[in-house]
């Protein structure tokens, strides 16, 4: 008889499992390196020490307090900039006039340092939980806007000549070419708005924040408790990794076709 052939691997279970091997060897390299000295254990603690810090302050419940504090933040900016800017973006992909005059205005204040108006923001807002979730809003709906716009601008003309010659109404329009033709830009701006809305939201809570991860990070480098900061630093890298995940699973549902061509 024939050998039996082993079943091969699908092309999404390759990626999942690169996904994961990645950072399990990036981890271990640094451990190696770290057991023969290679980086200052002062300055670059081992990833064994980062753990048992990171064990100590979930033990304590400090970890959590400060996780909880910049999830609700996180979460709260990214759909309060998420939504009006899928909105903004669909009516000036739509309609020209529209576009003509707030084009203008987004070009503008787009490449304003969202940080550099927290200043601005605190007055307006206070420094309590409101600007913090302003600011990281903010940062948000420009880059949604943005993709959206450019989204429903690059749907193929002949869709919309075909929906009209079959007499489709708006709303099916709406439904069935314009929102699946903008959506793969929408995820690219929506994954794009969440590395960024991490970047602003420890930023924000660096200089404007009692609890959180930046403020974390910051407080354990002024009082060099190096391996409290790297324990920040990764469970940044974390969040960031698990929204990526999430947004990319919700894009696999709203776009499968996308997904069965690749």
């Amino acid at each position: 008889m024939p050998p039996r052939k082993r079943p091969r691997l699908s092309h999404d279970a390759q990626e999942r499992m690169l996904a994961v091997l990645s950072p399990i060897a990036l981890l271990l390299l640094w451990q190696m390196l770290s057991s023969v000295n290679f980086f200052d254990a002062r300055y670059v603690p081992s990833p064994i020490a980062i753990f048992k810090a990171g064990w100590a302050l979930t033990q304590s419940g400090e970890l959590w307090l400060h996780l909880k504090a910049s999830t609700l933040r996180l979460v709260a900016g990214f759909v309060l900039g998420a939504i009006p800017g899928i909105a903004i973006g669909l009516v000036m992909g739509l309609n020209r006039l529209v576009r003509a005059a707030l084009d203008p205005i987004i070009a503008a204040t787009y490449p304003i340092p969202k940080i550099a108006l927290l200043p601005l923001i605190m007055i307006a807002f206070g420094i309590g939980e409101g600007s913090k979730i302003v600011i990281v809003a903010i940062a948000v709906i420009f880059l949604v806007l943005i993709n959206t716009m450019m989204g429903v601008l690059t749907i193929d003309r002949i869709y919309f000549d075909v929906a009209k010659n079959f007499g489709a109404p708006w709303p099916k329009l709406f439904s069935r070419v314009i929102i699946p033709g903008a959506l793969p830009l929408i995820f690219s701006g929506l994954r794009l708005s969440m590395g960024v809305s991490l970047i602003v939201i420890v930023s924000a809570e660096f200089v404007a924040a009692k609890s959180g991860i930046g403020y974390l990070i910051w407080t354990s480098w002024s009082m060099l408790i190096i391996e409290n900061m790297f324990v920040g630093i990764v469970v940044i890298t974390v969040l960031g990794v698990v929204s990526t995940f999430l947004l990319k699973e919700l894009e696999r549902l709203c776009i499968p076709w996308r997904q069965g061509g690749q």
